[in-house]
């Protein structure tokens, strides 16, 4: 079972009962891609926090550095790490530095990802090859190259965890409840690569069951964040304590879940289907 996040927790309150790995947050090094804003941004923050040094993977130079500045002023560990998940060579690039400067990874985050698309009524019928191809470079595609670049690193640590940012969008049982809150949207590309993520997150879970690397996927619920056009009814800071608790799960923590806010729930933390 997944330990639940107390409901008026702070962080820093949180950090020793409901997930630190083996106890220990510090000295660890956690890469979080698309951590130049948003909810990547806080959970770059939150883990600082934590006391681990914290890479923001970024694609954005200029945004990335800024952001970096920003953890570093608030007093976190935090260094700038160029990186486009679309870009098998940047990823490359990536991986060398980390291996380079720090010879392990303890926390991978794959928090990057696009939302692209006619709104969300459009339906399949409608959408185009192409939107869909460059949504999934991001938000599948993506991931499996970030992560397939970085596991030797994460297989070092002694207790690495890998964070898929997913969504309650991507649980096909979700979706097609006829008498759940999300039932009527029709768009296809985010929802769709979410689910290929969660299948994604399933079988590296399933493949690494008999390491010491856990793989679960995180379900921020309806953020506002600039991917919205700040819509949601949670916060950044809120939906970034899902993966943060995901990244400093125990050693008897579970493997291979897609974890987080339940709307159709009344709200809450849980295990969502797939």
């Amino acid at each position: 079972m997944v330990p639940p996040i107390p409901a008026s927790a702070g962080l820093s309150r949180r950090a020793g009962r409901t997930g630190t790995v083996e106890g220990m947050t510090t000295n660890r090094i956690a890469l979080i891609t698309g951590a130049n804003k948003g909810i990547g941004f806080a959970t770059a923050r939150q883990l600082g926090a934590l006391g681990m040094t914290v890479l923001v993977g970024a694609r954005n130079a200029e945004r990335g550095r800024a952001a970096e500045r920003e953890l570093r002023d608030g007093g976190a560990d935090a260094r700038f790490v160029p990186l486009d998940v679309t870009d098998a060579e940047s990823v490359a690039a990536a991986a060398k530095l980390v291996e380079s400067e720090y010879g392990r990874l303890d926390v991978l985050v794959n928090n990057a990802g696009i939302f692209l698309g006619d709104g969300p009524r459009a339906l399949p019928s409608a959408t185009t090859v192409a939107t869909l191809r460059r949504v999934y470079e991001t938000n599948v595609f993506g991931v499996a190259t970030v992560t397939n670049a970085l596991l030797p690193l994460l297989l070092r640590a002694p207790a690495a965890r890998i964070v898929n940012v997913s969504s309650e969008v991507g649980s096909i049982a979700v979706m097609t409840n006829p008498d759940g809150a999300l039932f009527e949207l029709a768009s296809v590309p985010y929802p769709s690569s979410k689910a290929a993520l969660n299948m994604l997150t399933a079988m590296y879970a399933k493949e690494l069951r008999d390491t010491r690397i856990k793989v679960n996927a995180a379900n921020p619920g309806y953020c506002a964040t600039d991917f919205n056009g700040n819509s949601g009814f949670r916060t950044a800071e809120q939906g970034a304590e899902v993966s943060v608790h995901l990244a400093t799960l125990p050693a008897d923590g579970p493997n291979g879940l897609l974890w987080g806010f339940q709307m159709d729930a009344g709200g809450g933390y849980g295990v969502l289907p797939w």
